[in-house]
């Protein structure tokens, strides 16, 4: 018994060696097909087999960096202008009959229920440029013209800085605004629009439809582009992509300089059409320093009006006796012109000893004259050729009316609101119509558009409970407080406001005290 036992369990040995055995052989089989399978599917996709090369990615290379150089130099000195003016909305002649139901109608009706019959504010967008590292802006006038409010945000640079308005000259659509900041800022550097060539590469700065930091390419399309624009105005056409919001922004040569003001564009839309122009910056300079000196731009004049497509006319020009030169039109009374003989119909064809031909050939050097200088002036009087001597006069006095038009410009902000604020006292009777019985104070009743105070988020209805943690118990005290505020100084308003289920809410506003606008 005992060996049959011993028997068994050798047997029992021999079967799990067996299988230890077999189970081995099985992995080893299975592992030797699952390599030759693995290695013909790595086959299919071997490049060799395929014939294809690895890509690899090269090293940078700058093919130019004219581009690129005159973008990071210029960039930072080019500015948005975002601009705000105030649109009286015409008051409703049907006012609503009162109702004799509801007490409270008429306080609600004037402290929250007619938002549309106060002015409302119209936002617009453009560009500048910074020639000066105390803050001096060049810009179009039609950017800033009839603004309320004038924001300007450098690139990079969170804060948004109000701007005064130095002085603008509508002739040239050239205007000239100021920032305060506490540091320089980096400034573009105006050069001679003179050399300019039709041909020669230019960049076109600015903020298109909003768009900040955008540079666009091209190339100088024409020079002296006369009949677009006013009468002192000679562009330089480009085809760089200039479109809404780039106006007032620069046109940079490729030494970097900035060879005009972008001011106009051909279009039969609203966009770019390969037609741009840029005031000269040669014309620029001339009335930026007028305007930093004298606040406004003072032209030569002696009298005259003229066509110059008439006047181009060979025809008209034989039959006047006149080999070249510029029909007279009109002379005005008492003027230079007038005093020396010149009538309508006679033809001015030198001045100076120089021929003209166009225009510009007349005005320019008659506007560049000081008030009270003398110019030669050669003109043709029925087919008779005279030579005169005029003194230069101011041409605002002798064309008042332009005049007029060019200084009609709107003040600063309205002085009845204290920086756009309208309040009342919070007598017992109104805290109670307000459901903050208690509160002591002075209720906002109108807030203007553009303003301060709206920029800081003053909503009607608020009670103005603090100014600078000192407490405001009524008019008096909000006035002395108010009075206390300093340009560019910080001012925190504590505030209560009704809120959801009755309950009374105290918010925290502030900001830093705005400068005020300026012409």
């Amino acid at each position: 018994m005992g060996i049959q036992f011993q028997e068994v369990v050798g047997w029992v040995r021999r079967r799990k060696v067996f299988a230890t055995l077999l189970v081995a052989f099985t992995l080893s089989v299975g592992i030797l097909i699952g390599t030759l399978i693995s290695g013909r599917a790595l086959a299919t996709h071997d490049q060799a087999a395929t014939g294809a090369t690895l890509l690899a990615v090269p090293d940078p290379v700058v093919l130019s960096n004219a581009f690129s150089g005159i973008s990071k130099k210029l960039g930072p000195a080019v500015v948005n202008i975002s601009t705000t003016q105030i649109i009286d909305k015409p008051k409703d002649s049907k006012k609503k009959p009162k109702s004799f139901a509801d007490p409270f109608e008429d306080f609600y009706n004037k402290y929250f229920d007619t938002p549309d019959n106060g002015p409302d504010a119209e936002r617009s967008l453009g560009s500048g440029v910074i020639v000066d590292k105390k803050g001096f802006i060049v810009t179009n006038d039609h950017v800033i013209d009839q603004a309320t409010k004038i924001q300007v945000s450098l690139d990079g640079d969170p804060t948004k800085y109000n701007a005064r308005v130095i002085g603008a000259d509508k002739e040239t659509d050239v205007a000239v605004i100021k920032i305060e900041a506490d540091h320089e800022l980096p400034v573009a550097h105006l050069g001679n629009s003179d050399g300019v060539q039709v041909g020669d590469w230019v960049l076109a700065f600015g903020s298109p439809f909003g768009l900040n930091s955008t540079v666009t390419a091209g190339i100088v399309s024409a020079k002296d582009r006369t009949n677009v624009g006013h009468q002192f105005q000679r562009f330089i056409q480009t085809d760089a992509a200039i479109n809404p919001g780039n106006s007032g922004g620069p046109l940079v040569n490729m030494a970097g300089d900035v060879i005009g003001i972008n001011t106009a564009i051909y279009t039969g839309g609203r966009g770019f059409e390969g037609v741009g122009f840029a005031m000269p910056s040669t014309a620029v300079i001339n009335v930026y320093n007028q305007l930093i000196t004298n606040g406004k731009v003072t032209r030569g004049s002696i009298g005259i009006t003229f066509q110059e497509d008439v006047s181009a006319n060979p025809i008209l020009m034989k039959e006047l006796g006149a080999p070249y030169g510029l029909e007279v039109e009109r002379v005005e009374p008492g003027s230079p012109a007038d005093k020396a003989g010149i009538q309508a119909g006679d033809v001015i064809t030198n001045i100076n000893g120089l021929p003209i031909h166009i225009g510009a050939d007349l005005v320019n050097p008659i506007a560049d004259t000081p008030i009270g200088g003398s110019v030669q002036i050669r003109f043709v009087h029925n087919k008779i050729a005279k030579d005169v001597t005029l003194t230069v006069a101011d041409r605002s006095k002798l064309f008042p009316a332009a005049a007029q038009a060019d200084e009609s410009q709107p003040g600063g902000e309205d002085d009845e609101g204290q920086l756009g604020l309208h309040v009342e006292e919070v007598t017992p009777d109104i805290a109670r119509k307000l459901q903050m019985s208690g509160v002591k104070g002075v209720v906002v009743t109108e807030v203007d558009p553009a303003s301060f105070a709206e920029d800081i988020d003053f909503t009607r209805g608020y009670v103005i409970t603090e100014i600078n943690h000192v407490a405001i118990n009524g008019m008096a005290d909000y006035k002395a407080e108010m009075a206390k505020l300093k340009p560019g100084a910080p001012v925190l308003f504590k505030v209560a406001s009704r809120g959801d289920s009755d309950k009374i809410l105290t918010l925290y506003l502030a900001g830093a005290v705005p400068t005020q606008i300026a012409r």
